[in-house]
């Protein structure tokens, strides 16, 4: 599916079939409650030790006028949420300690733990934006055949993986400095992600 969706992209971007454009994309985000939740480190998986996880159901309207990736892809690069990517979730825990990273549903539903071994299990389905501070565990169970994600991530840091008990000591350090994106990804400046990082300071 990721080399389909690649050609799909390349194709809707050189032509702007099936995208809502920057303008528009804002137009198609719904006004919703974030559902906030924080994870303690595990021994393996540190978390964030500050901000917590933030899932926005139904946040996206996905219609048939546009392609639901594009529309997604759209609105996180219209607020500056860039290096955007097609594909699922990995099915390992793992998380990135020098950047945070936002995962938007296109497609069907999957079943997904975020906090590693020891976090909780969140079904998300089309429509649903959930937006990972650095050290956040995430991990799919399970998923449709059909699931698509869109992922992107702030201008501020630098993408890498962790998942192993060797890379915790750097990412201890690292995963505090990684600075709260100035936007929020659906909402943007005033968006939830944007008070937060008032309240932070």
């Amino acid at each position: 599916m990721p080399i389909l969706e690649d050609l799909k992209e390349y194709a809707e971007r050189a032509t702007g079939l099936g995208r809502p454009g920057k303008r528009k994309a804002s137009d198609l985000a719904r006004a919703r409650k974030p559902h906030a939740v924080r994870f303690k480190d595990d021994g393996l998986i540190p978390n964030h030790p500050r901000w917590p996880l933030i899932i926005y159901r139904g946040a996206v309207e996905l219609d048939d006028r546009h392609d639901p990736a594009a529309v997604i892809e759209d609105l996180f690069e219209a607020n500056g949420w860039s290096d955007t990517w097609r594909n699922g979730i990995y099915d390992c825990v793992h998380y990135h300690s020098r950047i945070h990273e936002v995962l938007g549903i296109a497609r069907g539903k999957g079943r997904v733990r975020f906090g590693g071994n020891k976090g909780r299990i969140f079904t998300l389905k089309a429509g649903d934006v959930a937006i990972l501070p650095a050290g956040t565990g995430h991990r799919c169970l399970s998923a449709d055949d059909d699931f698509l994600v869109i992922g992107a991530y702030p201008p501020a840091g630098t993408y890498n993986e962790c998942r192993t008990i060797e890379d915790r000591p750097r990412a201890i350090k690292t995963i505090p400095k990684v600075l709260l994106p100035r936007k929020d990804s659906v909402y943007g400046a005033g968006g939830p992600l944007s008070k937060l990082r008032k309240r932070t300071k």
